[in-house]
């Protein structure tokens, strides 16, 4: 019974190969966006579960109190970690593991003459315990020697090809040598550890510079690093919070450091298992992240599925009376009306099944792309019996439910109504499908405007002015001091060449504030402020190498002896200070400096959020950065050649790593952009798949009304006003879907918005727009069929009348 069933279902399939083609593609699509949302939604939801200890490693943070808002950061005091691993780690305590690092960052390794820039850490000894690393070479106790290095499988295959890595030596930084103890599984990309292609040890970092040993033993003030813990197996990550909360606090009271003890740290531990979709934090509460984009591309998957299922069901239907009078045979035969429901299912599923594989093709064929813009890894998971097994029920359910409403209702027909030619729909028979067609427009527009707004926003940070000149600059990272110790006689050599307009150092690059300082204090200055500034130390030419806009007062000059102890603010800075008059102003911190300039606001952390008071004095140590303004007089290429041969004259192991500077400064926008990407796509896929519903609308109401339009061409009807006549219906139910769908999205869309303090309006144009481009796109689907229906000759339509 089941082999005759397929075999009627493919006979009429095969007959009605229009009719076939577009319910496989509309299913396809449907199923491909569905498995290409889900691959996604796997990779989020697995995140950090390569690591064996996924559930017992924590982070530990803290949150701080800043004139009555509350901020939570990872950034922690070297002291908090020494006091956690003494007093709290051992098995009858709560951890078993507690590791201090530093933060992922470009280090030069070198190994004979082959130099390569990798990212990596110092951690401690306990870190490929705490992290379970899957050792190669070597174990886990590798980094018990200061003067030893773990590389990545990746790392070690660069450094050495096929030559044993094991017990070579390697130089980081061009400053200190140490030997290779051990090789490790290269860490996939969907974790918080991607980047971490080698370790080296903490003991050694201890010694590259000589501050280090104070903020060893005494600064609990000073929050540079990062802190990592495994929780012993019968401790909870909650009442460890609660033993740890106030240990910050009691560091800071023992210093004595009042202005640490005004932002009431609270230490507390945040698991892995919520670093990457529960990330956000606001007012001490952790308000979600990441999760969002999973639930809202689910939603996505769900409804585009939901939209092809709704067109098989229209297309079926549209073909109903045509198969009415088969029906009308088979119950005459003796077919019963589970028979035929049998029947009607097997065609859904057989079109499903089709609609499965085409489906694989595609995500095949999308996949490359979708990983490049999801920023993913991701690949189909053929040896794994789970993905075939939701494959193939991910099919049942869609043949079940697309051929839900045509089984039931075609099966339904009474044979002598149709036999005899008198079956007719009733009034409310065309309902549903009207109600469904509305659902897939109100997704649809929903989707357009919710794609605008975010591309909208996008733009208008973009267009947000930053306060200094992008273009043609670069930002080379200093691993040591030889460039800083030359560095007149580089500029020097550089501007003789014409290759550039100025150079300048860095503590901070343009495109980010590294370093953040409190306890300054001025005149008029409210006891009760609680001050953060950024703070970036920077040589004279800073100003004119980033092109910033002086406001009140003048530049750095080396004219002027005195500006080592000079300051320039930026707006911010001023604004939050209450300075009128900001020039000449005393500001103390450590010594006396004084106010010589103000500068424009400058972008150099998030685009998206108000400027931060930011304080730029003079600096004589080595300056992390280098910046560089190429002149435009000459090609970039060319000017790129000079800067290397200088630069490698004085140092000449460094490799030429650089980065432009309006290249980073985009970068700010990848999540934004990536999601819009994304949703772009999903929306243009979800309005494709609406349009072939309206055509199968069209096609079932040219169908159902054919003996009315030749009647109407008798009596004297015009193509035009049958075109209006047919396609008046369709735009009342686009214009009912736009009715619910703009209040929705204004509704879901601002509160996505409003997450951004600095953002974008909801235009009315927005709205407008969409609305017109939703009308347009429905006659344009539903024209062919009106216009077909409009031509076609009416005494073949009024013939058996």
């Amino acid at each position: 019974m089941i082999k005759n069933y397929l075999k009627i279902a493919w006979r009429n399939l095969v007959k009605n190969k229009v009719h076939t083609f577009i319910n496989v593609a509309g299913l396809s699509v449907g199923m491909a966006v569905a498995m290409l949302i889900g691959l996604w939604i796997w990779d989020e939801l697995s995140f950090n579960k390569y690591f064996k200890s996924y559930d017992r490693i924590v982070q530990v943070m803290q949150h701080q109190t800043f004139n009555g808002e509350v901020g939570t950061q990872t950034a922690m005091p070297i002291p908090l970690g020494t006091q956690l691993r003494q007093d709290y780690t051992g098995d009858s305590k709560d951890f078993k593991y507690v590791v201090l690092s530093t933060w992922t960052g470009d280090h030069i390794l070198a190994h004979g003459d082959k130099k390569l820039t990798k990212s990596g850490n110092y951690m401690q000894a306990e870190a490929p315990d705490l992290l379970t690393l899957k050792m190669l070479k070597g174990t886990r106790k590798g980094l018990s020697d200061p003067t030893s290095i773990l590389l990545s499988q990746s790392t070690a295959k660069a450094l050495f090809g096929n030559v044993d890595p094991m017990f070579q030596m390697i130089k980081i930084d061009n400053s200190w040598n140490v030997k290779v103890s051990g090789v490790y599984e290269d860490i996939p990309a969907n974790t918080d550890f991607k980047e971490l292609t080698f370790i080296a040890p903490w003991d050694l970092y201890m010694t590259t510079e000589p501050y280090l040993k104070k903020y060893a033993e005494t600064e609990y003030g000073n929050n540079s690093w990062q802190i990592f813990a495994q929780l012993n197996p019968n401790a909870d990550a909650g009442k460890a919070s609660a033993k740890i909360k106030d240990l910050k606090l009691k560091g800071l009271t023992i210093n004595g450091d009042k202005v640490g003890l005004s932002f009431k740290a609270a230490v507390f531990l945040h698991p892995m298992n919520k670093w990457h979709l529960y990330s956000e934090f606001k007012n001490g509460i952790n308000t979600g992240g990441a999760i969002q984009f999973v639930w809202m591309f689910a939603i996505i998957g769900i409804f585009v599925l939901l939209l092809a299922c709704i067109n098989f069901m229209n297309l079926s239907t549209a073909r109903s009376e045509k198969r009415a009078k088969e029906v009308g045979i088979r119950k005459t035969l003796g077919s019963l009306r589970t028979q035929l429901i049998s029947q009607f299912f097997s065609e859904s599923l057989l079109v499903a099944g089709f609609a499965f594989l085409f489906s694989i093709v595609l995500v095949l064929l999308v996949l490359p792309w979708f990983n490049v813009v999801a920023d993913k890894k991701m690949v189909i998971l053929w040896s794994s019996p789970v993905f075939w097994l939701a494959g193939i029920a991910f099919s049942l359910f869609t043949g079940l439910v697309a051929g839900s409403y045509p089984a039931f209702y075609l099966s339904s027909f009474q044979p002598v109504k149709v036999l005899k030619g008198t079956f007719r729909a009733g009034r409310l028979a065309s309902l549903p499908r009207k109600i469904l067609v509305v659902l897939q427009f109100t997704v649809s527009v929903t989707l357009i405007i919710g794609t605008i707004i975010v591309f909208k926003q996008v733009q208008y940070a973009k267009n947000r002015p930053v306060g200094y000149n992008r273009t043609g600059m670069i930002q080379i990272e200093m691993k040591n001091a030889i460039i800083h110790n030359h560095v007149d006689a580089v500029r020097n050599e550089l501007l003789s060449s014409g290759a550039i307009v100025e150079m300048a150092e860095s503590g901070s690059p343009i495109t980010g504030v590294w370093s953040n300082n409190s306890g300054l204090t001025w005149q008029g200055k409210d006891p009760n402020l609680q001050d953060d500034f950024g703070t970036i130390a920077v040589t004279h030419e800073f100003g004119k190498t980033a092109g910033w806009k002086i406001v009140k007062g003048r530049d750095f000059s080396r004219s002027f002896l005195t500006d080592s102890s000079g300051m320039i603010l930026n707006e911010a800075a001023v604004k939050f200070m209450g300075f009128k008059h900001p020039i000449g102003q005393v500001i103390k911190w450590g010594k006396n400096y004084k106010v010589i300039g103000v500068v424009e606001d400058m972008v150099m952390s998030s685009p998206y959020e108000p400027v931060k008071p930011t304080i730029f004095h003079m600096r004589n140590e080595p300056g992390n950065f280098v910046n560089i303004r190429i002149s435009p007089k000459i090609g970039t290429k060319d000017a790129l050649t000079t800067i290397e041969a200088t630069l490698k004259k004085y140092d000449p192991d460094s490799p030429f790593d650089y980065k432009f500077t309006d290249s980073e400064y985009a970068k700010k926008f990848d999540t934004e952009k990536r999601v819009g990407k994304l949703a772009g796509f999903f929306t243009i896929l979800a309005i494709f798949i609406s349009c072939m519903g309206l055509f199968g609308m069209a096609s079932f109401m040219a169908e159902q009304r054919i003996k009315e339009i030749g009647v109407r061409k008798v009596l004297g009807a015009s193509v035009f006003g049958l075109w209006q006549l047919m396609s008046k219906d369709f735009v009342i139910l686009v214009t009912i879907s736009l009715f619910i769908a703009i209040p929705l999205a204004y509704y879901f869309m601002f509160g996505w918005i409003k997450n951004y303090k600095y953002h974008a309006e909801l235009s009315w144009w927005i709205f407008g727009a969409t609305a017109v481009g939703a009308i347009i796109i429905t006659l344009l689907t539903v024209s062919y069929q009106s216009i077909k229906a409009a031509l076609a000759n009416p005494v073949k339509s009024l013939r058996s009348e």
